[in-house]
């Protein structure tokens, strides 16, 4: 009888490895080690450390070291059950006298039941918004169907039954062109169950490189030689089923508003990084939208159809650190530039150049924004090497139909970053067309490319399959991104007056003038516990993220002074209680800058004391202030001495009434658009 029962627990275990197949005999309480000592001993020249074990015959590779400790059961084997098995050869200058310790040692390092490494996915620490997801089911809720549903109130059937995030139906009826990356992941997971697939990762990040070295060490490293288990396979573009951001939210239109400003100033097209946080998005099942609460803009050249940026850029250690100190830890969520070409009929509304005709996203710029997606990776728990994809949203400022300024966020497909890490594809001439590269064997650029193909409807409505070689639509590398602006703003910072950095001769961040301006709102004489008015128009003025990224480049706060001033102006409810403020004032930096401030005030001209305080220089007067004076002073001008272009300049700087540039020469025409001044 006894015999009959350990019978029955015998599992029969089929390994396949390039030394061909085998079948072993297990018992479910035997460690991952009894398998491995006797899949060595089928082999020769096996590396025990580069073994690796997977329930596919490529991809889910899982190294046998890092499953020590763990039964045959615990790792969910069958019986039956076909495992692949890959390792590399040892070097030629390794003895056979050195096989026999190295087994025994990874034997006996395997053998301990408590000592369970932790593989790369188990050590990630996800974003928030995806650790709240896995905590839901985030299916959705249906009403009682009045029609079908026969039963009583507290009962549910297949007409009123909870729908699953992924359904089709659901998203075609709601217009939902991409499932989010949660809904993904819920309809690519299988089912906890004993199997070992439900115990590794579903993702796979893609790539279209040469696997150097091959697997089967048959041939020499690429480019000298390739074969079929090292090459990757033809490529087919499609669309993709998923996105890893649903919505780009801008906290407020005042954070925009300010970014437009110096293109309406000088007509040159500006780029921004977004700073925001991920949040769930309920328009969508486990959604995901980037709230956006300021825009940093890095040292860069515009030009009236383009602009020039440094990349990488040097401040970007600086300005994560000093986001992830809100009180809502920000990041970098993407980016934002301009394209806007007022039109020459009418200079308030602009050329709509990005529509179905033409293109949305050019090709340079999307093999940009796939450059910065796989540098930008977003960890993840559902992928072999603990992280997949990227949530760097694309937004561009470009004109709409009707001429008026909108945005418009896109985000490129995992293919689109695979082709670029893999050096596959480049920009053209044509905004809308994406070359392939030719292949290149040569040790410089060792560029292998595979067959690329895309499908699309032909004029008979049938679906054809094309080459991509030599080009092919950017449409294809696309993933579209809704957008807006919520119906209660409720930004982190509360204010936007303070000057942005680098926009030399625009605006300049000059500490005279912070000073000037604290001096105004009496900051000197606020202190901690008080009960003051002041004290929250000073707190306003304070909540402004770019005047605390210019107040950490002073050196007049320390490392730790700065993150509690952050952490207090973006908290919500800094302006409900005067003593929120508190905890900046209390700080030492802030008295060292309270000190430098009265040093200002009275030193300034006209003597110091309160009246000083009071007192405007021309940095703390609006640029409209100056508009204004300037476009009644060239007025004057041309009543004085009509079509004199001299007196008409004796107002300086004139702003032309069709595009609003400041104009400074002494002509009778925009230096911009070209329309007469007066």
């Amino acid at each position: 009888m006894s015999s009959c029962v350990n019978a029955e627990r015998i599992q029969l275990i089929r390994v396949r490895s390039k030394d061909g197949n085998f079948r072993f005999e297990l018992s479910p309480e035997n460690d991952i080690s009894v398998l491995l000592n006797k899949i060595l001993e089928t082999t020769t020249d096996a590396d025990v450390s580069s073994m690796t074990i997977s329930n596919q015959p490529r991809g889910n590779e899982v190294k046998v070291s890092t499953l020590k400790g763990r039964s045959i059961k615990n790792l969910g084997f069958n019986h039956g059950d076909l495992v692949f098995v890959g390792y590399q050869s040892k070097p030629e200058s390794s003895t056979t006298n050195d096989t026999e310790p190295s087994t025994s040692a990874a034997t006996s390092s395997t053998s301990r039941p408590g000592d369970t490494a932790k593989r790369p996915w188990e050590l990630v620490t996800e974003d928030p918004v995806d650790m709240y997801w896995r905590s839901h089911s985030g299916k959705i809720p249906r009403g009682r169907d009045a029609r079908f549903c026969k039963h009583a109130l507290n009962g549910m059937c297949d007409y009123c039954m909870p729908l699953e995030p992924f359904d089709a139906a659901y998203h075609k009826e709601h217009t939902i062109k991409h499932l989010s990356y949660h809904a993904y992941l819920s309809k690519i997971t299988p089912k906890p169950s004993a199997s070992a697939a439900s115990t590794l990762p579903p993702l796979n990040p893609l790539s279209y490189k040469v696997k150097v070295p091959c697997p089967t060490a048959t041939h020499p490293p690429w480019p000298a030689g390739i074969c079929t288990a090292c090459q990757p396979s033809s490529i087919t573009l499609q669309s993709q089923p998923f996105r890893m951001v649903d919505h780009l939210e801008i906290a407020s239109m005042d954070i925009i508003d300010r970014f437009l400003q110096a293109w309406r100033k000088t007509g040159l097209q500006r780029f921004g990084w977004l700073i925001g946080r991920y949040e769930p998005y309920d328009k969508v099942p486990m959604g995901v939208k980037a709230v956006v609460e300021a825009i940093y803009e890095p040292p860069q050249q515009g030009e009236l159809d383009g602009l020039t940026l440094g990349w990488p850029w040097e401040d970007e250690p600086r300005i994560r650190e000093l986001s992830a100190a809100a009180s809502t830890p920000l990041t970098v969520v993407g980016y934002v530039f301009t394209d806007l070409d007022p039109t020459p009929e009418d200079r308030t509304k602009n050329v709509y150049k990005r529509n179905p005709q033409s293109f949305f996203l050019s090709s340079l710029e999307a093999i940009f924004a796939a450059t910065l997606q796989n540098v930008n990776p977003t960890k993840s728990k559902s992928s072999p090497t603990g992280l997949y994809a990227s949530r760097l949203v694309t937004a561009v400022l470009t004109a709409t139909e009707d001429g008026q300024v909108d945005v418009s966020a896109y985000q490129v497909s995992e293919q689109a970053v695979a082709m670029v890490d893999a050096d596959m594809i480049e920009a053209s001439v044509e905004p809308g067309i994406v070359r392939v590269k030719e292949e290149d064997r040569t040790e410089d650029a060792s560029r292998y490319v595979p067959d690329v193909f895309f499908s699309y409807k032909n004029e008979y409505g049938l679906e054809v399959k094309k080459t991509a070689k030599p080009c092919f639509p950017v449409e294809y590398l696309l993933v579209n991104v809704t957008h807006g602006f919520p119906q209660n703003p409720s930004p982190l910072f509360h204010s936007t007056q303070f000057a942005i950095e680098n926009r030399p001769g625009l605006e300049d961040q000059k500490l005279e003038r912070a000073m000037a301006t604290l001096a105004k709102l009496e900051a000197p004489s606020l202190h901690p516990g008080m009960e003051s008015y002041k004290k929250i128009d000073l707190a306003k003025w304070l909540s402004d993220w770019h005047l605390i990224a210019f107040l950490q480049t002073t050196q007049l706060f320390s490392p730790d002074d700065l993150k509690l001033m952050m952490r207090t102006v973006s908290s919500p409810q800094l302006l409900e209680d005067a003593r929120n403020i508190d905890p900046v004032l209390s700080t030492d930096s802030w008295q060292t800058l309270m000190t430098f401030t009265r040093e200002s005030a009275s030193s300034a001209p006209g003597g110091g004391g309160s009246g000083n305080m009071n007192m405007m220089d021309d940095d703390d007067i609006p640029q409209s202030v100056f508009d204004q004076i300037a476009a009644e002073e060239a007025a004057r001008g041309r009543s004085g001495n009509p079509g004199g272009a001299g007196a008409a300049y004796s107002g300086g700087v004139r702003v032309c009434p069709h595009c609003t540039v400041e104009n400074d020469h002494r002509g009778t025409d925009c230096e911009v658009c070209g329309l007469p001044l007066a």
